[in-house]
This record gives structure tokens, sequence and C-alpha cells, in this order.
């Protein structure tokens, strides 16, 4: 494979004007060391563990209620011990910049909903303490359960660190799931507290949940209270007030808790089984981000990250993380593409957003309609467009430069729910390539295996770590031997964490490309082939708007049946002149192995509600699964995605039925 185009060299001043450059001075200050570029600090940032967290810790000024002992006890995957000893609060942390500023905005609410709805530091610290009492006053304590079924506005963001705040626990799941996924979700973790609204708009539709809210509540029978806040139609009988919640004396307060405290339960996409409850605890995320969103993200005390998500995405906990460093937070609910494409971009510049976070999907979109985001509005403040989700081609690499130019940095990652953070990232300190990821975050031993468990450079392999770091799971809630979570991570290769992505790391410039899910890799001919170069070549085509490309094996030890399947632009048609068009592309730009053996129509392409294709289900049902088995609808983006599968399967079974 040919090494990626460099499109952006780090700024010749990124030492002077950079958050990761602050850091770099205090090292030299405070520990005497120095470092001639990113590789360099990455290699100290993965062999000196101790040194490097510690560093995050002190330079960040982590406020302790009790001193660590250590920085690393048992060093061992999993069950590695990070800061034995201290005790601290997450939501101490999330609330302390308003200490200096508490009449800056520290939260921009806006929605479809409702009009825009904003919170200065001194407002949100208040609400969170009146919050805090209130939910006191309903029983909670230490180690409780606080569940949310809202979207992403100011009231869900006042519960999570009123609930941190007090050492209870929080989950949150976003209303567009119906009430199977949640309550197959909270029924897991069995909360005390279920906080919910009874509708919202999605774009131009109101959208109505009191039957959803009254199946979740008849299926929980450890919660004690309900508490409906007020947002979209309708009311809630039976249940407590958002403004009683808060109504009340209330003083500000923070339960020290241990470092490995359970600070929130997110949810893998259940997709491929029941979702599991992973459970973050309150010093490994507080470390994390404070490392993450200030060295690679750039954000300082005054700027304004704005990322659209849902509650039930782990860019929900990314995104309200921002407050640690002192960025204020913009909180998006509605349709993200309502009424047009342009809506995030015209949001961006009303809120003054210096990083904007966007899916690849998105950004290819803009790019196909034509968008002109820094041409059409005033964007002069934005500094770092971020990219997660799924990997971005080298074609959304060099859209983002001519729209923006080189002083808006572009950063790719890839990471997941699994450790709430990156794994594999850019950075201010970092060249932007063109299609490929600049290389691994900082504290991440990121590499690629093979089956062997040997390391592999410039050669697809399994993406692992092999060194622990904080934010890993403290364990999935309810697995008492941790059979569950070892199978999950470590099954491969024990003692390393494999994460289940096919990655191939460049030795020349450090930069990595993620080619797909590990279980979704095709094998052709004994060749594994990584699907997101399919994707990339097939979406490029006018005709086509999105794409799905499967392996059948044979069990006899044959080739196997190669399928692609298309959703197509409007106006477009599987014709014959299509077909060969698609076919002599994928030979063209990749080989004769990546040609079909047959392309299908597809009105959508199957993906949850994180926009990640669901390959490894689609094929499940191809080969005879029943789709309620492979994907609960509510995981799903589009419920009857799957459906055209299950027609295919019995399509196909009846025809080798006949022969």
């Amino acid at each position: 494979m040919n090494e990626p185009e460099m499109l952006r060299a780090p700024a010749t001043d990124v030492r002077h004007t950079t958050a990761v450059g602050d850091y770099l001075a205090w090292l030299e200050r405070h520990r005497g060391l120095t470092f001639t570029d990113y590789r360099d600090l990455h290699r100290w940032s993965v062999t000196d563990l101790d040194g490097f967290w510690m560093s995050i810790w002190d330079c960040f000024g982590v406020r302790a209620h009790t001193p660590y002992d250590r920085v690393l006890g048992r060093r061992g995957m999993p069950g590695a011990d990070w800061f034995p000893g201290a005790t601290l609060n997450y939501a101490e942390h999330a609330l302390r910049s308003g200490e200096k500023t508490p009449g800056d905005l520290a939260v921009l609410g806006r929605s479809q909903t409702r009009g825009p709805k904003d919170l200065t530091w001194e407002q949100l610290a208040h609400q969170v303490a009146c919050a805090r009492a209130g939910l006191r006053r309903l029983g909670v304590s230490r180690g409780d359960r606080v569940v949310a079924y809202l979207p992403n506005i100011p009231e869900t963001l006042v519960a999570f660190l009123a609930t941190a705040s007090l050492g209870a626990i929080w989950s949150s799941c976003a209303p567009e799931f119906g009430a199977r996924g949640v309550i197959d979700r909270f029924s897991q973790i069995e909360p005390t507290i279920l906080l919910t609204t009874a509708g919202y708009r999605y774009g131009d539709k109101a959208i109505h949940r009191r039957d959803e809210v009254a199946a979740i509540r008849a299926a929980l029978p450890t919660l004690r209270h309900t508490v409906h806040v007020p947002y979209g139609p309708g009311e809630l009988p039976d249940t407590v007030s958002w403004d009683d919640l808060l109504a009340g004396p209330a003083e500000p307060g923070f339960e020290p808790v241990l470092f490995s405290h359970p600070l929130w339960v997110l949810f893998s996409s259940g997709t491929t089984g029941k979702p599991k409850p992973i459970v973050h605890s309150h010093g490994g995320i507080l470390l994390e981000h404070l490392k993450n969103h200030s060295l690679s993200w750039d954000l300082r005390p005054g700027d304004r990250i704005l990322w659209f998500t849902t509650t039930a995405w782990m860019m929900w906990n990314a995104l309200v993380s921002g407050l640690l460093v002192g960025a204020s937070v913009v909180l998006i609910d509605g349709n993200p593409i309502h009424p047009d494409l342009d809506w995030q971009w015209r949001l961006a510049e009303e809120t003054g957003a210096t990083l904007m976070g966007a899916s690849p999907g998105f950004l290819m979109a803009c790019r196909k309609e034509g968008l002109t985001p820094a041409a059409d509005h005033d964007l002069s403040l934005l500094r770092q467009i971020g990219a997660a989700g799924s990997p971005l081609p080298p074609e959304g690499f060099h859209w983002v430069r001519e729209q923006f130019g080189p002083d808006v940095l572009l950063n790719v990652g890839s990471g997941g729910t699994d450790v709430c953070s990156g794994i594999l990232q850019g950075s201010p300190l970092q060249p932007v390539w063109a299609g490929a990821i600049s290389g691994p975050c900082l504290g991440v031993a990121a590499t690629a295996y093979d089956e062997a468990g040997h390391e592999v450079t410039d050669a697809l392999g399994e993406l692992v770590i092999t060194q622990p770091m904080p934010s890993m799971p403290i364990y999935f809630w309810d697995d008492l031997d941790g059979s569950r979570y070892r199978g999950t991570y470590f099954e491969a290769y024990p003692g390393v964490w494999r994460h289940g992505d096919w990655v191939r790391f460049s030795a020349a410039t450090g930069s990595c490309t993620v080619a797909g899910r590990s279980d979704a890799t095709l094998n052709r001919g004994g060749v594994r082939l990584g699907t997101a170069e399919f994707y990339r070549v097939v979406e490029e085509l006018p005709e086509v708007d999105d794409s799905l490309v499967i392996h059948l094996e044979d069990s006899a030890g044959g080739p196997g049946e190669l399928l692609l399947f298309v959703a197509l632009h409007d106006g477009a048609h599987l014709d014959d002149a299509l077909r060969k068009l698609i076919t002599t592309v994928l030979r063209n730009a990749l080989s004769p192995r990546h040609v079909p053996d047959s392309i299908h129509t597809v009105p959508a392409v199957p993906r949850n509600r994180t926009g990640k294709k669901l390959e490894v289900p689609a094929k499940k049902i191809l080969l005879g699964a029943v789709p309620s088995d492979v994907a609960s609808r509510d995981t799903l983006a589009d419920p009857a995605a799957l459906e055209t599968f299950a027609a295919l399967a019995t399509q196909r079974a009846s025809s080798a039925a006949a022969r």
C-alpha cells in the first residue's frame, strides 16, 4: 500500500499556541523532560506509565480529598489498579472552572423542540446543587443508579452532575429508543430513579413517549421515583416534576469517592447480542478526558465544543467532559440534517464553536451536496474539526482542507464506548495524513497483532492495546466472576486488550488506517480484506448513496461469495451499465479480489444509531438467522433496513432448494 499524502504539518508555532505546547513546556520546567516530536512524546507516555499519568494529575491540578499511595498498583490487564488510596469526585472538577468566571456561559442548549436555553457557570453550579439536594430527598445515596430517558438538553447534564456529586451511578438512553431497548439496558443495573420526558420534536415531527415511559416504568421494579422533565408535548402522571426536584434549599457538595468508584454505565450497541453494561470510574474518566480534551482536542478555558450526539452514545459523555478543561459545551437535540445539511454549520457560527465534531458520513454528505460552509458562515473561531464513528476517505480530508485551509486542524479519531475516549487520533503536534489517522493517542500503547500475537507494521492486523490505561472499564455490571469482561477483550491475546478493529500502522509515518471491524473483514481467497476500502471507492460514485459488503464463506473451502449492496441516489438505477461501472472502479482502484460476485440494491443500508454499518448482523441473516435474534429494532437507525436481507435470504434458500 502507498503511504498517505501529508496534508498538514504541525504549525511552526505549535509549542507556543496550543495546550499540548503548554504541556511540553510544563514537562520541561517541572520534570526536566524534553521531546523532539509527537512520536518521541508518545513513546515516553507508554513506556513510563507512572511518570506520564502522574504528570497529567499534576499538570491539570487534580483535586484529591485523600492522596494516592502510588500511580499504578497492580499493573496487569485486566484489573490494573490506578491511583490506589486517592479519593476525588468527577463533578467537582467539571464545575471548578466556574470559580474564576461564574458569569461566562458554560452550556448552550440548541433544540428543535424549544428556543435556546443557556446556563452560565454560576447557574449550572446552582442547578446542580439544587438537583443534588432533590435527589437526596428522594433517597439517592452513594452507589444508587440514576437513569435518564432524556435528550441532549441542559437538564440532562444537570442531572448527571448532581448524580455524580453524590457518588451515585449514572446511565442514559436517548428517547428515540423504544421501550424494549431501554428495558434491555436499564433492567440490568436496577435503577432507583428515572428521569424522563413525555415527548420531543424531531425536525418538524412531534414525538410522544408516554406509552414508552409507562412500559419502562412497569418493567423496572426497583424504581422508587420518576422525575418528569417538561420539554416536549404532554405530561406524565404520578411523577415528581423537575421544578419540584430543584426547589428548596441547596448547598454545593461533592462526595469523595475512590478513584475506581463507578461514575457511569455505558452500554454497547446490542446489535450482536445483549447490550454489555460497561462501567467506568470517576478517576479513570477524569484523567483520560483531561488528557484527551486538552492535548488532542486543544480545548482550553473559554473554548466551545459542538458535537452532535445523543445521550445513548459515548460522545455525549465525552462532550460534557469539555467542562473539565473549562470549555463550554453546545448541547444539540433534534434531526441533525433538518431542515438541511447546513443546520449544524449554522449552529457552529451562532454558538462560536472552536471545536466542531462531525461524523465522516456527515462530512462526505456535505461534500457531495456541494456545501461551502467556510464561505457561507463566519467560522473564524473554529480551530479544529473532529471526526469519529467510521473511517473518513481521503476525499473527505481534501474537502475539509479546501473549505477551511491549513489553519483548521482536521482531527480524525477512532476509539469507542469501551474506553470512552480515543485510541487513535490526531493533535496539533501531529501531521494530518489524507485518509489516515495521525497515530495512537498519548498514554495508549496501541499496535497491531497478527493471529499469532506478533506485532506487525505496514500490514493489516488486530488493533490491540498492550499496556493499561485509566479509562478501561473497571468491570461489566453484574459480571461477578469477570468472565464476560475477559471474554470480550482478553480472550484472543491474554493480558493484551483486543479492541475488535482491523488496522494498519505505518512504520514510516506513524499514521494508521482502520479497515473496519475485524469480525466483518472479508476472507477472499485466503487474503483478509477490510470493508472500509470498498466503501471509499463505491460511495464516491454519484449514483451510490451508501453501501454494504459481505462475504459468505464456502464450508468446502472454496472462494465463497462476495455480495455488495448499494442504496442508490434518487433517480439512479442498477442497470448493466452501473453494475459494470462499479466492478470496473473496484478492480482498478483496489484489485480483482475486490470485485463482487453479485450486486443488489437496498432501500437503506442497516446502521445502528451511532451510524456504524451492521455487516455482521446482515451476514447472519443471509445465513439463516432471524433479524430479531441478531439485532434489536431499537438499536437500528432504520428498523426496516434488515428486513431486506431477510427477504433475500428467503429468496436464496428457495433458489437453492429448487436446484
